[in-house]
C-alpha cells in the first residue's frame, strides 16, 4: 500500500492553458494509482470540476497526506505557509522561472509520482520565520514566511531610518531602503539580490541583509536561528514603511509600532525526486561553472 492515499493539488493562478495541461496529466496519473485527489479552488476551476469538489486550504491540510503544488516558487511559498501547521509534505511541479523550491519538471511528473508513492524520495524540512507588529497594546497576530520578511519603504523615494536589536541588544542603526530578514531557504531569493550570502538550507540561521544602505559598512549579517530580531523605525518614516512576508503578505506600520521577527514554531516539509542535489540546483539556476568535460575527473 502506498504511503499516501489522499493527495491534494494546489495550482498557480494565471497561465491557465499550461497549468490546465499539467493538471490533467497529473490527475490522470494519480487516478491510475487509485488515489483520492482533493483539488483547491483554482485546480477545480481549470479542470472544469463541479464547484462542490473544490476544497478549502484547511480541508486539504486536514485530509491529505501529500500536497502537490503546480506552479512556481511563489505558488509553493503560498502553499507552504498554509500547510506548515498541518505538517503535510509538499512536492512541487515547476511551471515558473527559476524554481529553487519546485524541482519536478512537467515531463517528469509520472516518474516523480511513482518514486513518491514507492517511498523512493528525498525528504527535508525548512525553517520559517514569524513576523509580528508590536504596538503599545501588545503584539499583533503572527505572519509566517518561508523565504523572508522584508521591511521596506513603499511610497517615498527617500531612504528610511531604522534600528536593529537582537535579543534586546542594540546592533546597529542604518539609513537604507529597508532590511531583508531571511531564512537559509530565502538566501536564494530577495536576499541574494541584496548582496546576501548563500546559506545551506540545513543550517539553523537567520540572515539580515540591508537594502541599498547609505553607509556601505552596513553589511549582511548571519545570526543563530533562535535569535529574536527587533526592528524599530524612526518616527518620521513610519507612514512610509511596509512589512512584506514572502513578497505576498503586506503589513503596514503605524506610529509607535515596531517589527519582531523570530523563528516560526512550524517547519515546512518538502519532498524531492531521487537524486536531488541542492548544489546542483545552485549550479544550474545561478549558471555557475561546472567541471571541464574534457577532464577525466574534477580538479
Amino acid at each position: 500500500m502506498p504511503p499516501f492515499s489522499t493527495v491534494g493539488i494546489i495550482a498557480k493562478q494565471g497561465d491557465p492553458e499550461r497549468v490546465r495541461a499539467t493538471l490533467r496529466q497529473l490527475l490522470q496519473h494519480l487516478n491510475a494509482h487509485r488515489l483520492q485527489v482533493l483539488l483547491d479552488a483554482e485546480s477545480a476551476h481549470l479542470l472544469d470540476a463541479p464547484i462542490a469538489r473544490a476544497q478549502t486550504i484547511d480541508e486539504i491540510g486536514t485530509r491529505c497526506e501529500l500536497v502537490i503544488v503546480v506552479g512556481g516558487d511563489g505558488t509553493l511559498l503560498h502553499a507552504a505557509r498554509s500547510m506548515s501547521a498541518f505538517g503535510v509534505p509538499l512536492m512541487g511541479i515547476n511551471l515558473g522561472r527559476l524554481g529553487f523550491l519546485v524541482d519536478v519538471s512537467p515531463e517528469d511528473i509520472a516518474s516523480a509520482v511513482d518514486q513518491t508513492l514507492a517511498g523512493e524520495l528525498i525528504s527535508d524540512t525548512r525553517s520559517m520565520l514569524s513576523a509580528r507588529i508590536m504596538g503599545p497594546d501588545g503584539a499583533g497576530a503572527p505572519h509566517a514566511a518561508l523565504n523572508d520578511v522584508a521591511i521596506h519603504k513603499w511610497n517615498t523615494a527617500r531612504m528610511i531610518e531604522l534600528e536593529i536589536y537582537i535579543d534586546g541588544a542594540f546592533v546597529s542603526a542604518q539609513r537604507s531602503d529597508g532590511l531583508i530578514i531571511a531564512t537559509p531557504t530565502g538566501s536564494t531569493a530577495y536576499a541574494l539580490s541584496g548582496g546576501g550570502p548563500l546559506v545551506d538550507p540545513a543550517l539553523d540561521a537567520i540572515l539580515l541583509v540591508p537594502i541599498c544602505p547609505h553607509d556601505l559598512s552596513n553589511r549582511p549579517l548571519v545570526v543563530p536561528g533562535d535569535r529574536q530580531i527587533e526592528v524599530r523605525i524612526h518616527a518620521h518614516d513610519v507612514g512610509h514603511v511596509q512589512v512584506t512576508c514572502d513578497g505576498q503578505t503586506d503589513l503596514r506600520l503605524a506610529e509607535n509600532e515596531r517589527v519582531l521577527v523570530a523563528r516560526h514554531p512550524d517547519r515546512v516539509h518538502l519532498l524531492h525526486p531521487k537524486g536531488h542535489d541542492h548544489y546542483e540546483i545552485l549550479r544550474a539556476k545561478l549558471h555557475w561553472g561546472g567541471h571541464n568535460s574534457r577532464r577525466a575527473k574534477p580538479c
